[in-house]
Order: structure tokens, then sequence, then C-alpha cells
């Protein structure tokens, strides 16, 4: 079985959150999807379909999400997924395989990005604490994405991020 719908696939499938460095709307989007969809329908590991889904929250990130029980993704076809993904990004203006960006909700309640550099900075400043929503890309399963993929960022991984003594 290709792809299925996301919110059927068990949560101890194997996952992949791609976010952008650039909010993707319109035909752009679709683009994406469209792309995206093509790719699951025939994405296989070493001969067998692997059974897969994809979600797109916040005109920012892509979610991929494969059953193990199936059949597991191997490295090449992994490969496949991310270098898919990265011929799109001239099409649609934006990256999405760019690693080490962090992913918060602004003052403002918008999604914004920026490197670990720049998030101690913006910590330091005060610009963010530990009740900022962070997005959180490295997670490996889709119960723990369930769990909470959006959530304060004293209860992530990016706490570790804050300067001693800065907006904790």
């Amino acid at each position: 079985m290709p792809s299925a719908p996301f919110e059927s696939l068990p949560d101890d499938s194997r996952l992949w959150v791609f976010g952008s460095d650039q909010t993707i709307t319109g035909a752009a989007s679709e683009t994406l999807l469209g792309e995206t969809d093509r790719f699951l329908e025939t994405w296989a590991a070493h001969g067998t379909p692997l059974t897969c889904g994809r979600d797109w929250k916040e005109s920012r990130f892509l979610t991929i999400a494969a059953d193990q029980s199936t059949a597991g993704a191997s490295g090449c076809s992994i490969d496949g997924l991310f270098r898919t993904l990265a011929a799109l990004g001239p099409r649609l203006g934006a990256n999405l395989v760019s690693s080490g960006r962090i992913f918060y909700r602004d003052q403002d309640g918008e999604v914004a990005e920026c490197t670990r550099d720049r998030f101690v900075e913006l910590a330091a400043a005060g610009e963010v604490n530990t009740s900022t929503p962070v997005f959180d890309t490295t997670l490996q399963t889709l119960g723990e994405w369930r769990a909470g993929f959006e959530r304060p960022l004293a209860e992530s991984w990016h706490v570790q991020l804050l300067p001693d003594g800065a907006a904790r």
C-alpha cells in the first residue's frame, strides 16, 4: 500500500519533519504537496512499497511518516525523499531540507525561524523565554509528534539553548 491517510498511521511510525525557511502558500503549496504525494505513491525500500503519509501545517511544516511494521525505510529510500524535497526548493523559493534551524512562535503568534545562535541572542534579549511555543523538528515517531510537536520551550529540548540565567 503506497500512501495512506496520515491520521491512520500508527504511533510507532518513523517520522521526518521538514521545516521550511519561508512560508509556502498558494501555487507553491500546491506544487509541494502534489510532488510530495506523487513521491509517496511510489516510495519503496528495496522494491517494497512503504505505507506512508504526510501532513502539512502552518504553511511551514511538511511531516512524513512511514509505518515500519510493513516495511522499513532504508538509507537509499530516505535519501530519495531528501533529494526530492531539495530539488523542489528552487521551484518553491524555499528550503525544506536545511538543518539546525529553530522554529518558534514570535510575539505576534507567527511562525518564525532562525539559527541556533540567533535563538540564543533572542533569549538573552528577552524576546523568547520558557513559555515561547517552539516546534520540535527532531521528533522520531508519529506518537511523539502527536503528543506535542508544538509545545512551550520549557517542555522541549530547546530549553538547553537558553543562556544561563536568561529568560528562565
